[in-house]
């Protein structure tokens, strides 16, 4: 049986007031390596939280135990006697280790051998000394080695030096280049070990003889380089004493090198210099074929005749090619400034076709682009970077982007400003005249206009991908501006002469049809600017890259959808009103019984399908639809609301009917998207504001016989314990003012006691005096939103969606919107509704 610690106390098993501290636990377990010992025995655990009860619960587990009391001391006390024994010894060992007499041994013996080192030490530098005396002759001897080795080797390299010096003359002589090659390569290799000796005075003159030698070489060569040039038959010189000359010139060094080619390049175009001069009819821009045509002929003639002896890797071509470019851009840049502006696009273009097709003759005839042609070539010293002949023509390319310019201006002419609605109207004719050709979703000119662009992009990028398509780009975004705003936005205003009559109520099936076109248009610039966009972006050069974009022209576009979105909706509009005319002239007093729908809901549903089966099939994008309908919706229903406070009183019987109105409303609103265009989400919008309506009605259509009643189902449906909002109630109902007072009484009293009730409801923001819907306005200034989750009608029914705006109450709403959920609910929005109601109270008669 387990030990009850219940039974005893704290006290019996502390064995000690002071807990030890936790470093001599740790030093103790440290020193009796207890660790090691593994966790066998909890009695070898030190620690201030030791628990027996736990050790006694395991000597004795149950019962059964206990019979083993006596088993179980024996072994404790024999435990007991190992660890005394183990003890006793410890303190024998501690206190002999302690014994002074054996401390003081140790410590004589540490001093004996730290006197030991020292004398070793000591030793050990005598050794060192009497080393360094005896090595130290052998150190003198070693040097006068080395100095003398070196000297014996300087003597003989002087000896070769001054030979090969000898031998060089000789040959210089005789003119003989091929030997000349290794000769001055051993001199020059040679002479390069004497430099640190130039102060003595023999070496320094044979430096100097040296130079001298490399000088008097470089004359040698030039003379007879020119009379190879120019083939003087009284001293002809072979070309393979030229070539073996040119091998002379690489040991010469770089320097004369790029000398001797800088030289013969100027020989081979200072002819090209005289003919082609920029003052000389020959050196106009209507010449500049000839002046390729001249350098071709040079070039062929360098590698038939003088270039032959060159070595190859020196590419003399490659030098040639590239004087000739820098002479000829620079004549290009001051002919092309000197034109002006009398200088024509064609001249331009048929130039800079000419100077391209040079280039890539060039580019295939050495393997290699132009610029990097010019980068091999280019000195290290240069003051400024050969560029090709193409760049001097870049900072006139405003000519081609002002031809451009001029072009767009004439294509669109016909298309821009009061044309755009003759334009419009004419490509609808021609369709509708054409019964089996398809109808026209895209107006023309907009392909038109993407197809221009499509072509001068290419022929742009083809001639620079720079700052000129840069500026082509702006080009781009400029008519594309104008297309938006000019023709497409301007296209859906209808001229005065062509306005709607005041008793014109039936819509235009045409303009539908012009507004779906337009949709369709807009959408097919946007998503065809977004391609070209990346398209630029491909060509155009890395630091143009993250300028370029067409992002607010594309939403130009968009808002010529929204804009074309809201002629529909205008035109739904203008079919819908003699419906709703005639729900707002209804006189609901008059009617004694609810005989099925109303007489205009047939008409208003019929038209409303008429729309919908008008624009569904000529609108290519499904999302424009959506957004139609969307927004039709909630128009719609906003008109009925409208219409429905506007026939007030509505009684019983009114309300009633209306419930029946309305659920035929909402079928149609329901039914007209169609399975491929209805949504989860408009579906849902339809509900919840039918639903609202509904809630609306069924409270007027509820008695007021019982005041409890009618009070209660209203808190039920409605939600609110709003005053005003119960008010507009009885004036919808058309309850007498006299009976009115004694239900607000009654309302008030009995949501005194509704804490749970909120402040506002869609009620809140119903408009009692609507008056006139306010007229859609004009495309030119409208921007529909067509961001998901936006959108018109919700402006619109805002009587059945949302309170108002706080600081904007709308017309008959005492009640602002609450700014804390959590706060007082208020009957009396202010102070004047509360002396308002007492004054009526104290008026009416008993």
């Amino acid at each position: 049986m387990a030990v009850e610690t219940s039974r005893l106390s704290a006290p019996a098993f502390r064995l000690r007031e002071d807990e030890l501290p936790p470093e001599l636990i740790l030093s103790i377990e440290r020193i009796l390596d207890l660790h090691a010992r593994g966790e066998a025995d909890p009695l070898d655990k030190l620690t201030n939280e030791f628990n027996p009860i736990g050790v006694l619960n395991d000597y004795f587990p149950d019962e059964a135990a206990l019979g083993q009391l006596e088993a179980v001391q024996a072994r404790l006390a024999e435990s007991e006697r190992a660890l005394q024994s183990e003890i006793d010894s410890l303190r024998e060992e501690l206190r002999k280790d302690q014994d002074p007499s054996r401390m003081q041994l140790i410590q004589e013996m540490i001093s004996d051998l730290l006197g030991q080192m020292s004398r070793i030490r000591e030793k050990a530098t005598e050794s060192e000394a009497v080393v360094r005396n005896i090595t130290k002759e052998i150190q003198v001897l070693d040097l006068a080695k080395k100095n003398l080795i070196l000297s014996m080797t300087t003597l003989k390299r002087l000896q070769m030096l001054v030979n090969a010096l000898s031998q060089l003359e000789d040959q210089i002589k005789e003119r003989k280049y091929h030997d000349i090659v290794q000769s001055l390569v051993a001199v020059k290799q040679i002479g390069a070990s004497f430099k640190p000796f130039l102060s003595v005075h023999r070496i320094s003159q044979l430096w100097r003889r040296i130079q001298e030698i490399q000088t008097e070489l470089r004359a040698m060569i030039d003379a007879d380089w020119d009379k190879f040039y120019m083939q003087d038959p009284a001293k002809p010189i072979k070309p393979s004493v030229v070539a073996d000359a040119c091998s002379v010139v690489d040991v010469l060094g770089q320097d004369v090198r790029t000398q001797f080619i800088d030289r013969y390049v100027a020989l081979e175009l200072k002819e090209y210099r005289r003919i082609f001069r920029a003052t000389d009819e020959a050196g106009q821009l209507d010449n500049l074929s000839r002046r390729f045509a001249w350098f071709r002929r040079l070039l062929q003639t360098h590698e038939t005749e003088q270039g032959r002896v060159f070595p190859a890797e020196w590419k003399v071509g490659w030098f040639l090619t590239a004087k000739f470019i820098e002479i000829t851009r620079d004549d290009m840049t001051a002919l092309l400034s000197k034109a002006g502006s009398k200088l024509t696009v064609k001249q331009l273009l048929d130039t800079l076709q000419e100077t391209m097709e040079f280039e890539s003759s060039i580019m295939r005839k050495f393997g290699t682009s132009v610029r990097e042609l010019l980068k091999a070539t280019t000195p290290p010293n240069a003051t400024r970077p050969l560029k090709p002949i193409t760049s001097a023509f870049e900072p006139h390319m405003g000519v081609y982007i002002d031809a451009q310019d001029k072009i767009l201006s004439d294509m669109l002419a016909q298309y821009r400003g009061p044309k755009s609605r003759s334009s419009l109207e004419a490509t609808s004719v021609s369709s509708a005249s054409d019964d089996a050709a398809p109808p026209v979703l895209v107006l023309p000119s907009s392909t038109e206009l993407f197809y221009f662009y499509a072509q001068t992009l290419d022929q742009c990028a083809k001639l620079f991908t720079g700052q000129p398509l840069y500026d082509l780009c702006g080009l781009f975004k400029k008519w594309l501006r104008i297309y938006a705003e000019e023709v497409l936005v301007a296209s859906m205003k209808k001229p005065s002469a062509l306005g709607r009559k005041s008793m014109d109520t039936r819509y235009d099936v045409a303009e539908l049809k012009n507004a779906c076109t337009l949709i369709n248009t807009a959408d097919y610039c946007q998503t065809t600017a977004l391609e070209l966009e990346e398209n630029i972006r491909e060509k155009c050069d890395e630091a143009f890259k993250e300028k370029i974009t067409l992002q607010d022209e594309r939403d130009l576009f968009v808002s010529a959808i929204s804009a074309a979105i809201l002629v529909m909706l205008r035109e739904l509009d203008f079919a819908c009103e003699p419906a709703f005319n005639t729900l707002s002239r209804t006189p609901w007093a008059t009617v004694k019984h609810v005989s099925g729908q109303s007489a205009y809901v047939e008409p208003l549903v019929k038209t409303i399908e008429e729309v919908a089966e008008t624009v569904k099939p000529l609108v290519e994008q499904k999302k424009y639809l959506r957004n139609f309908f969307d927004k039709a919706a909630n128009a719609v229903l906003a008109k009925f609301t409208n219409a429905l406070v506007k026939s007030r009183p509505l009684l019983e019987i009114g309300a009633e009917q209306l419930l029946i109105d309305l659920q035929a409303i909402k079928a149609c609103l329901l039914k007209v998207p169609g399975e491929a265009l209805s949504t989860s989400n408009y579906t849902k919008s339809v509900t919840k504001h039918t639903t609202r309506l509904e809630a609306l009605l069924k409270v007027i259509v509820t008695p007021v016989d019982s005041p409890e009643g009618f009070i209660l189902n209203y808190t039920l449906v409605i939600g609110d314990a709003s005053f005003s909002n119960f008010q507009k109630i009885l004036d919808l109902k058309g309850t007498p003012k006299s009976e009115q007072n004694d239900l607000l009484d009654s309302f008030l009293t009995i949501t005194s006691t509704k804490p749970e009730l909120e402040s506002t409801s869609f009620l809140s923001s119903l408009d009692m005096d609507p008056g006139q819907v306010a007229t859609l306005t004009s495309p030119g200034s409208s921007r529909v939103n067509l961001l998901p989750g936006a959108s018109t009608g919700e402006s619109i029914l805002a009587a059945l969606s949302s309170p108002p705006l706080a600081g904007v109450p709308s017309s008959g709403s005492d009640t602002p919107p609450r700014q804390d959920q959590t706060g007082r609910r208020e009957v009396f929005s202010d102070f004047k509704r509360f002396v308002s109601f007492g004054l009526r109270r104290e008026t009416m008669p008993p």
